[in-house]
């Protein structure tokens, strides 16, 4: 034991006499005998606590989780961005077609009030068999028309749903995006504080191995727990 000691004495001895540095440009003034540029002892660096390592080292990992969660919020708030731009195009090109449709209604509208007064002018001059046969054409035209509005209609309300249900999607990416935004001001605030507390801080290599290890320890049992509870 007492030779342990004495070792230890010994190592203690050296390595604070290692951290003495010498200036070989001194000089010696001969009429004081002083040290014009005496010995500086290098001060020694004030080492962090091992809880304030662990702590720090805790908040870097909770950081960088948030990080990559952030990230993944991001890919996903990409996505639907995607799907909406998408959506719309889609919602776009279905309004033109209605249009379309609309359109062919009126036309389709204007051309049976047409052949009705172009049937009634020539009604005189008809003989019956012509003007029935007219007439039939006309009716089953008639008769056409009304799905065919009927169409346009239901194509119209179903667009709207759409339309309603676009808009619906469109708040809930504004929302996911402001939820980004502010998970992200959160993130570089924690970030600053960690540089604030814990970066270019000096401390003992053995502590944070010692801290290394009882993280992996920490999560080998839990995630042996969880392997177990399944």
């Amino acid at each position: 034991m007492k030779r342990t000691l004495i070792s230890l004495a010994l190592i203690v001895a050296v390595s604070a006499q290692a951290q003495i540095t010498t200036n070989t440009k001194a000089k010696v003034d001969p009429k004081n005998n002083k040290v014009s540029n005496p010995v500086v002892e290098k001060p020694k660096a004030k080492l962090m606590s091992r809880d304030a390592l662990r702590a720090c080292i805790d908040q870097q990992e909770a950081n960088q989780k948030e990080s990559d969660a952030i990230k993944a919020d991001q890919n996903a708030y990409k996505a639907n961005a995607e799907a909406l731009r998408a959506e719309k195009a889609a919602l776009e090109a279905a309004d033109a077609e209605l249009s379309k449709q609309v359109e062919a209604v009126k036309a389709e509208r204007d051309a049976i009030l047409k052949e009705h007064e172009e049937i009634a002018a020539a009604a005189p001059k008809l003989s019956k068999e012509e003007l029935k046969a007219r007439n039939e054409a006309y009716q089953a035209r008639a008769n056409a028309f009304g799905p065919m509005v009927d169409k346009v209609k239901a194509g119209d309300a179903e667009n709207n749903e759409k339309r309603k249900a676009f808009a619906a999607k469109v708040d809930g990416l504004d929302a996911q995006f402001k939820a980004i935004e502010d998970r992200t001001e959160k993130h570089l605030d924690a970030s600053d504080a960690w540089k604030a507390e814990c970066a270019n801080k000096a401390y003992d290599e053995n502590d944070e191995k010692a801290i290394r290890k009882e993280k992996a320890a920490a999560a080998a049992a839990a995630a042996a727990a969880s392997a177990a509870g399944k």
